[in-house]
């Protein structure tokens, strides 16, 4: 987060426009405003994105949870054994109510990007990866991963990362992810991010890189077992395609984590499946992933929307 949100104070300067998603699922909102642009001594204002989420309750709590936490209730029903109440929390540093997540200054991809939208389920052949997809891919600007490269650097949230491997070739770093809230186990979210910039998606893994795969599966159950007792077999791990961002990354989740929309059949796979698949190939040779047809679904606020959709024409149902 940007270093001018750091109080209550400078959240109230934002300036409402739209609600941009209501997701129900995560109870979160998504709204569109602006804050006054950091890098301007007048009153310009630049785009902004805040998501707004409840936070999960922690069951290291649950013995508060009535004699401290809770500050009042209201009755809604009652009805033979069952009752349905309101209730309100007291403030507490321990059980934040909300986590709020700000993109400032938002650009347009990223308010498409975080709109509600309908889907359609496209086919990706290899020839369509290499006429729409990847020169969309390769057209993106290095700005847009720029806070990937701080990362990777050190020159933030150094203090957060969990494992480092410094190999230029297949090195990567594990650190939460932005979306946890650093407390709460059941919901436990990291993400290990490789340090090469030649992988950007699931389409660039080869054999080779099954060593760093391997490595991050290893590491991320050693550490989930160390740091918060999670046995193995308790973290999910994916890949997404297509990916919120073009620099490879390995999502990290408690397998009881339930809702998460980037969960979802045909955006995340597997890593053990990705891993088995790259043992399936030979030594030398063209890549599984180079040669698969990928099927997911894409909003029509994604990028490759239009292109993609007037493609599926092409496809032959057989």
């Amino acid at each position: 987060m940007s270093s001018g949100f750091k109080d209550i104070a400078a959240l109230r300067a934002f300036k409402f426009e739209r609600v941009l998603n209501d997701d129900p699922i995560t109870h979160a909102l998504t709204l569109l405003g602006s804050f006054l642009a950091a890098d301007s001594t007048s009153q310009d204002r630049s785009p902004a994105i805040v998501r707004i989420e409840k936070t999960a309750l922690s069951s290291e709590h649950a013995d508060k949870l009535f004699s401290e936490a809770l500050d009042d209730v209201r009755l809604i029903e009652s009805t033979d054994i069952y009752t349905w109440l309101f209730g309100w929390f007291e403030r507490s540093a321990e059980m934040p109510d909300v986590k709020i997540n700000i993109i400032h200054p938002a650009t347009d991809v990223h308010i498409r990007k975080y709109s509600q939208q309908q889907v359609i389920v496209v086919r990706e052949t290899p020839a369509l990866y290499a006429r729409i997809v990847r020169p969309y891919i390769h057209a993106f600007p290095a700005a847009r991963t720029q806070w990937v490269d701080n990362i990777l650097s050190g020159a933030s949230e150094a203090e957060k990362v969990l494992h480092r491997d410094t190999s230029p070739e297949f090195g990567y770093v594990l650190l939460p992810d932005m979306k946890w809230d650093l407390v709460t186990v059941s919901s436990l979210y990291l993400v290990a991010i490789a340090v090469s910039r030649n992988i950007r998606s699931l389409r660039d893994l080869r054999k080779g890189h099954l060593g760093m795969l391997r490595s991050i599966r290893g590491e991320a159950a050693r550490v989930a077992q160390e740091k918060w007792g999670l046995d193995r077999g308790s973290l999910r791990m994916f890949v997404h395609y297509q990916p919120s961002y073009y620099h490879f990354h390995v999502h990290i989740v408690n397998a009881n984590y339930h809702g998460l929309p980037g969960m979802s059949v045909g955006q995340a796979h597997l890593l053990d499946d990705v891993i088995a698949l790259l043992e399936l190939d030979a030594d030398d040779g063209s890549s599984i992933f180079e040669r698969i047809t990928l099927t997911y679904a894409l909003g029509e606020q994604h990028g490759l929307y239009t292109q993609m959709k007037a493609a599926q024409s092409e496809l032959l149902d057989i």
